[in-house]
This record gives structure tokens, sequence and C-alpha cells, in this order.
């Protein structure tokens, strides 16, 4: 074993990486890689504090409700305002919507520069009390105009994303980031405080053998769903069925379709007639991703990022994964419809 692969002198770090790839960019002025360095920064500051939530007291509820009624965990709060701070501070951004603040989040004069963030601080955060995965999810987009910044420069479809990223704070801490060319994986590093490249223009498998939803709302499921999950259990061409996942955090459940293959649903039901999950900093950047892996990515009637938002808390259906598996959903919502 010779000492180069014991210490790596010459390590990819995500920082390197979006620098490298910033510069080969036409009219690229370094303000992206500021913004995404920024983003880092806070992202690593949440997983310290996620690692240390038990001893610091962070688990319990801050006494608040977030603007979609979910109660707020104080690292929730944390996040938010770390967030928030750092990417103010990156002189980078006009706007920002976070999952925690009803109203869109406006950059100080001083510091406003051309880009929007739409980012989810902590999603999935009721598991923060059981230790399972929980992450950060975040959207940018260029700004349309110039003037003082509305909610339209929010309302953009996922195709205008010029870099979309989660981070997950697993059993290790591990951000996937697309700036439209694949998807690559870095993880973090704690003994440099890096986030090191680990895995390279990442590809989904065309399919899995996995599905995940929330089947317990099977009872409100449209009978399409039931009928495509039918099928997945009791396959009739003799293949073996597929086996079940599902986490409850959006980001756990994701990474691990990206990483085995299968589907990932939230459909639209009964109860939640719209799907649960938001548009803007839940579905548009998870299906940007997803997309850039080789992936789809639909509401069951039409492409994530072809959706155009109408609020800063759209709802959206969502189904995600494999191509062959989730053009075979498809395939039983036509039947059905």
């Amino acid at each position: 074993m010779s000492d180069q692969s014991a210490f790596d002198t010459d390590v990819w770090t995500l920082t390197r990486f979006v620098m490298e790839t910033g510069r080969q960019a036409k009219g690229a002025t370094g303000e992206l890689t500021q913004l995404i360095n920024a983003m880092l920064t806070a992202i690593k500051a949440i997983s310290s504090a996620v690692r240390k939530a038990g001893l610091a007291h962070l688990q319990g509820l801050a006494g608040s409700v977030n603007v979609t009624g979910d109660d707020v965990k104080k690292l929730d709060v944390l996040s938010n305002d770390l967030v928030i701070n750092m990417l103010q501070a990156s002189y980078s951004t006009c706007c920002m919507v976070s999952e925690e603040n009803k109203d869109l989040i406006i950059t100080p004069k001083d510091k406003r520069g051309k880009y929007v963030v739409c980012f989810d601080p902590l999603d999935g955060s009721s598991n923060i009390d059981c230790l399972a995965s929980i992450g950060t999810i975040f959207a940018i987009y260029k700004r349309l105009s110039e003037g003082e910044p509305t909610e339209k420069e929010a309302l953009q479809q996922g195709n205008n994303i010029v870099c979309a990223g989660y981070a997950l704070y697993g059993s290790a801490t591990l951000v996937a980031l697309s700036t439209g060319d694949g998807v690559n994986f870095f993880m973090l590093d704690p003994a440099i405080g890096e986030f090191i490249l680990t895995e390279r223009n990442v590809k989904i498998k065309p399919k899995g053998k996995i599905y995940s939803l929330n089947e317990g709302y099977a009872k409100y499921f449209h009978p399409s769903i039931n009928e495509y999950l039918k099928h997945k259990k009791y396959p009739e061409d003799g293949s073996a069925p597929y086996g079940a996942r599902y986490v409850g955090s959006m980001v756990s459940d994701i990474h691990r379709t990206i990483a085995y293959g299968g589907i990932f649903m939230y459909p639209a039901n009964e109860k939640s007639p719209k799907g649960k999950l938001r548009l803007l900093y839940e579905c548009n950047p998870i299906a940007f991703i997803i997309e850039q892996a080789g992936g789809l990515a639909t509401t069951g009637t039409q492409r994530i990022l072809d959706v155009q938002p109408e609020s800063l808390h759209q709802r959206v259906p969502f189904v995600v994964g494999s191509p062959d598996d989730v053009n075979e959903y498809l395939s039983f919502v036509k039947k059905f419809s």
C-alpha cells in the first residue's frame, strides 16, 4: 500500500470541484461559486448541530408551528437561521423561499446578488427524535428582473434551475449536487471539514426492485395506485415481488432510490388531494437531480420541472425514480384515466 492511498494529497473537494466547473462556464463571474460555498458552510454547521442534537437538547419543540402546520423543532429553527444568514452574507442572493417562512425572504439591499434560492433547511425533522436520517434540500435560480425582488422571482419552473442539491445527515454527511451537468456525490470528511468527491456522474438504474411510499394511506389512494402496488407485490409475469422501503424522510428515501434504483411516490390522495410535498423547495430540486441522474420525475400527469408554480408553498403529487419504474406507474395512471 502506497502512502498516496493512505493520505490523498490531491483531494477533490466540493469547493475545488465547483470552482473548476464554474471557471469553464461561459461568462462566469464566480458569484454562483460563492453562493454554493455559503450553502456548504451552512450544511456543515447543520451537520454539526444534528450530530449533537441529543446532547444539546435541540430535540425539544421550539413551541411554535411553521407555515405548513408542522410543529417546529429547535433544530429546524437553528438550521433555517443558519442557511438564511449564510446565504445573505454571500452577497449573491436577492431573495429566498424557506419551508419555515410564510413570506418571501428579501435580502437586504446592500447584500443583494443575482440568485434566488428555494430551500428546506431540515427535511424530515419529525424524525429527529428517533434518530432517523434527515436532510437539507435547495434549488438555485437566476433572478429574472431588476429592481425590488418579488415573489415572481421565486415562482420559476424547475427547468430554470442552475444548481440543485441535497445534504443527507445519515451514517455520514453526504451532499448530492448538480449544476446541470450530471450528479456528483460528496462525503463530509470531519477530519478536514471538507466535502470530498466520492462518486462522479452518478446514474440511477433503469429499473429497480424497491417501491417506497406510505402505504398506511392506501385507504385514500386512487385505484390506479393500489392497482400498481398490487402489481409490484403479486407480479403476474413470474418475476420476484418488489421490496418495500419507507423512511419518511424524503431525502433519505430519495437517496436510496438513486443509489439502488426503484420508485418513490407521494401521490395525491383523498386527504391530500394535491399531494403533500412542496414544489419549490422539495419537488423541483429533487426532480432536477433525479433527471440529471437519468431518472424521471412526474406529478402523474406532467413532468415536475414543467409545472408553473403559482404560490410559494404549493404542493404537488410526486412520483420519481428509475425510468422503467416510473413509466410503468404512468401506464397504470393512463389505464384508469
